[in-house]
């Protein structure tokens, strides 16, 4: 039980804190339609691990398997499977009609996805994961889904003739920050006999996570300006 708890705690945190910021509320049936898909896109993330890793293998350089791992087995296949179930969920609804609400439904979808991760994750390696998960990866993950939203939604509400280009910047852009996030840290632990080394790849770990939380919470103040206008 105590797992359980240290795994749903940051995830009601961050969906709550994102949830508090839309002034016009979100229809609880669909906000829960988008948390539960996040439960399938952890399926649609197995499967397409499955077919990469039997069509590409994994390379045996440091560099090599940690640039397959973040990239290709974690970041664009997650994020592709949280995109596919946002779309097929979101893209049509009639609730669809603010700017924000690409934010908040891609991040429901988002914590769904974080939700089971983390409950695997804790169950197999304890409560000090639970905390480390809790401080970046929880928090990570919604903030990839707030780049997501705020691309998703410029597709819905702004020049048809855009919709494709910003439909791929709404995948590729979290999936670019989703990689990078996971790269600097399995280089670093393949290099923990380079100490210095290490400490850059760290270096570089915070620089990233600190620009994904000015990026994300500039985009929430960005859509937010956008319904004030409307």
């Amino acid at each position: 039980m105590t797992f359980l708890i240290a795994s749903i705690t940051p995830v009601i945190i961050f969906l709550y804190l994102i949830y508090n910021k839309d002034s016009i509320k979100e229809p609880v049936k669909l906000l829960a339609k988008c948390f539960f898909g996040g439960f399938l896109s952890v399926i649609v993330t197995l499967i397409i691990d499955g077919i990469i890793q039997i069509t590409i293998p994994e390379p045996s350089s440091a560099l090599g398997s940690s640039f397959y791992k973040a990239f290709l087995i974690a970041g664009l296949p997650e994020e592709l499977s949280k995109f596919i179930i946002l779309y097929w969920l979101v893209w049509k609804s009639k609730d669809f009609d603010q700017h924000f609400d690409g934010i908040i439904y891609a991040v429901f979808v988002s914590m769904g996805f974080a939700l089971i991760e983390n409950i695997m994750y804790v169950s197999n390696y304890g409560l000090i994961t639970a905390i480390w998960r809790g401080v970046l990866s929880v928090p990570g993950h919604g903030f990839f889904a707030v780049i997501m939203g705020y691309y998703f939604s410029l597709a819905r509400f702004h020049n048809k003739n855009d919709i494709n280009k910003l439909l791929l910047l709404s995948l590729l852009m979290p999936a670019l920050f989703h990689g990078l996030f996971d790269f600097t840290l399995f280089y670093a632990s393949k290099n923990e006999d380079n100490p210095l080394f290490s400490v850059l790849l760290m270096i570089a770990f915070t620089f990233t996570v600190i620009k994904l939380w000015q990026l994300g919470l500039q985009r929430i103040k960005q859509h937010h300006l956008k319904d004030g206008e409307r």
